[in-house]
């Protein structure tokens, strides 16, 4: 669906919206095909793009690492060997250096979580128009190939990590030295109520932080996008590649400091206070 065939206005939420598959309003089940029927199906409407580009995304992912670590050659490695081992090195260092106790499973998280990250948001130097034209012509009405543009999936990973947080905390510090540290820092136990509401903003600040920086920075950059396919041919060239090898720093520094996030917020609640 070209820009040539709709309003700037229209194309621009045409690229917004999802596929969003739920309960239209005549009582049928079915893919919306704009931002009201959306909106108009509920808490669980589901946005099929973001779901499906998630799980192939990660699937590659798992099958990319599987297949290098299955395959891996003493001696001189070959390129993707070397780009996986030269990954995991720098992320064991990230770690090494933010995370303080001993868990095993912080490592692996972080890489999962930068992968997976920065596949998505690597899929923001898409055309806009190629995906969409291509599902247009198998019937459906939309289909947005960024997961990362969708709040659902960056709130659904930040409260992932939100809730190995709270597990930790407990975990580390059993239920009373967590509930400790929201009632009794830092002002001592004679301010409480102050002490609750300041740590507990402080928590649930967390997740949402996480999500949000991720989702603004990637929505940011996909309506640069749309805005440039507005343009006319020889202005969307000019403009399309500096912006896109720009925008390649963003995808990275975005999955790098979600990742980095999620090892500090890990660090500290293993972290007791006395």
């Amino acid at each position: 669906m070209s820009s040539e065939a709709l309003t700037s206005s229209e194309y621009i939420k045409h690229h917004l919206q999802n596929l969003t598959y739920g309960t239209l309003p005549d009582g049928s089940m079915g893919f919306a095909h704009g931002a009201e029927e959306a909106k108009a199906m509920g808490f669980w409407a589901i946005n099929v793009d973001t779901m499906v580009m998630s799980f192939l995304l990660g699937a590659i992912f798992l099958w990319v690492f599987s297949r290098v670590a299955k395959n891996v050659a003493t001696g001189v490695p070959n390129g993707l060997q070397n780009a996986v081992e030269w990954a995991i090195e720098f992320i064991d260092g990230s770690v090494r250096g933010s995370f303080s106790a001993k868990n095993n499973m912080v490592a692996p998280l972080a890489l999962t979580v930068f992968f997976w990250i920065f596949m998505m948001n690597l899929m923001d130097l898409i055309p806009v128009d190629y995906v969409p034209q291509l599902m247009h012509l198998v019937g459906l009405p939309h289909f947005k190939v960024v997961p990362s543009t969708d709040p659902n999936a960056t709130f659904g990973m930040a409260i992932g990590i939100f809730l190995l947080v709270i597990f930790y905390s407990i975990k580390v510090k059993g239920l009373g030295g967590f509930m400790g540290e929201l009632t009794l820092q830092p002002f001592g136990k004679w301010a409480l109520p102050v002490n609750l509401l300041l740590e507990g903003v402080n928590l649930i600040a967390k997740p949402i932080s996480l999500a949000l920086r991720l989702f603004g920075n990637m929505y940011a950059g996909e309506m640069i996008f749309i805005l440039i396919a507005l343009l006319p041919f020889y202005a969307q060239w000019t403009l399309s590649l500096p912006w896109a090898i720009f925008h390649i720093l963003i995808v990275t520094l975005q999955a790098f400091i979600f990742m980095t996030l999620t090892i500090v917020y890990l660090d500290m609640a293993h972290q007791e206070h006395h």
